[in-house]
């Protein structure tokens, strides 16, 4: 986890930071391997297949070396920031709108806030900046990993399958069975209904 405080995060400071970041992170990443500038384009292009947000490609592209997981905002898709991502071999994808909960970085910094904030007064806005900083830091002394589809979502789902039943594909439950009101088309269905 890569974390610094700050009073506020405007574009040309987020942007800075987070490129600094990517450069540390590229240059501890091994070299890539030789490819053809076609193979090279496929790979971008498999990456960008079906998403809703995209953007052109430049001529003449560098390996993929990282993919970039954003949230879907407007400031993460400044040409600057879209263009040094790009020339560094970084595939930005965005997550969907009112799709955060699909960025692993929105649960850890809630858990980060937490660990971090729990039981504190701060006297100022550097002492939350440093406690946050040393709760990244012992994070990653011990990480946690994040897994999808890991132990909790499998006992999610036995629990769903033993307790619960789905509302119309909107991902609430009920305890008991929800009983449907015949409508007309169930009275004509059964109406027309012919033994053999």
């Amino acid at each position: 986890m890569r974390v610094k405080g700050v009073a506020g995060a405007p574009n040309v400071i987020l942007h800075a930071w987070l490129e600094t970041e990517l450069t540390t992170i590229l240059a501890a990443l091994p070299a890539p391997p030789a490819q053809p500038e076609a193979e090279r384009r496929t790979m971008w292009e498999r990456w960008q297949a079906g998403l809703t947000v995209t953007f052109t490609l430049p001529e003449h592209l560098p390996p993929l070396r990282l993919l970039l997981v954003l949230d879907n905002l407007s400031g993460h898709k400044t040409p600057s920031l879209v263009l040094w991502l790009v020339e560094h071999g970084v595939m930005p994808l965005y997550t969907p709108l009112s799709g955060s909960w699909l960025n692993m970085a929105e649960s850890i910094q809630r858990i980060l806030a937490r660990r971090a904030l729990e039981g504190q007064t701060p006297a100022t806005p550097e002492d939350i900046m440093r406690w946050l900083e040393d709760t990244a830091r012992g994070w990653n002394a011990d990480p946690t990993p994040f897994v999808w589809g890991g132990k909790r979502y499998l006992r999610r789902q036995r629990s769903r399958q033993r307790h619960h039943h789905p509302l119309g594909g909107s991902g609430a439950c009920a305890r008991r069975p929800v009983h449907r009101r015949s409508t007309v088309l169930d009275q004509w269905r059964r109406s027309c209904h012919v033994t053999h």
